[in-house]
């Protein structure tokens, strides 16, 4: 036990101050590995639940996260964890089995300043359905992408003005023309063909 709870205190540098007592006791009572990784685009964190070869929890987090995306990303995937635990493959990996123990999991972080006001606001909207991924959730989205370290020049699309274009990773340049409730409309300049973009998306800003 003493090599595990040694272990684990390479997580208190990627926590919120003051929250790694609280997640601390997910380790002592079940066998979990845990994996911090570079980033993945295609998710934030990932759970494996025991098998034969593996005979113990598998959890990885992405190591570029914020604390507070971080810490939410964690006890999503603890709450996979205690999901298996409970009720094995019997139920679906995002249903209301989920869904309850993450809240479960979630509710001792909310009202004790471990997260901005902003953050926590969108978290308290996001806990009454929460998706699979922090990501599909604009509000949250946004407000979690204020904490993390910027790229020079880079904006959400929502945060553009009208008439503003910017790069995607292609290289092809557009323009915004309109904000709509999710997306937003934009104009390719090259082709004048127009595209719907996540408000969410991550774009770099085009040199005048």
């Amino acid at each position: 036990m003493k090599k595990q709870e040694t272990s684990i205190r390479v997580l208190e540098q990627f926590l919120p101050p003051q929250t790694f007592g609280l997640v601390a006791p997910f380790f002592q009572s079940h066998t979990i590995h845990l994996k911090l990784t570079h980033e993945r685009k295609s998710v934030l964190g990932d759970y494996r639940n025991p098998t034969r070869e593996k005979p113990y929890h598998r959890i990885s987090i992405n190591v570029n996260l914020n604390p507070y995306s971080f810490l939410i990303t964690l006890l999503h995937e603890l709450a996979h964890l205690l999901t298996y635990v409970h009720f094995k493959h019997t139920v679906s990996p995002h249903g209301k089995e989920w869904k309850t123990q993450f809240r479960h999991i979630l509710i001792p972080f909310i009202g004790k300043g471990y997260f901005p006001p902003d953050v926590e606001k969108a978290l308290m909207a996001y806990i009454h359905n929460p998706a699979a991924s922090t990501c599909t959730d604009p509000g949250l989205y946004k407000a979690l992408h204020r904490y993390d370290e910027r790229k020079p020049g880079y904006h959400l699309v929502d945060d553009l003005q009208a008439g503003q274009r910017f790069i995607i990773d292609d290289g092809r340049i557009f323009e915004k023309t309109e904000t709509l409730r999710t997306r937003s409309k934009c104009k390719e300049v090259k082709t004048g063909r127009m595209y719907y973009f996540p408000g969410i998306a991550e774009v770099k800003i085009a040199e005048s």
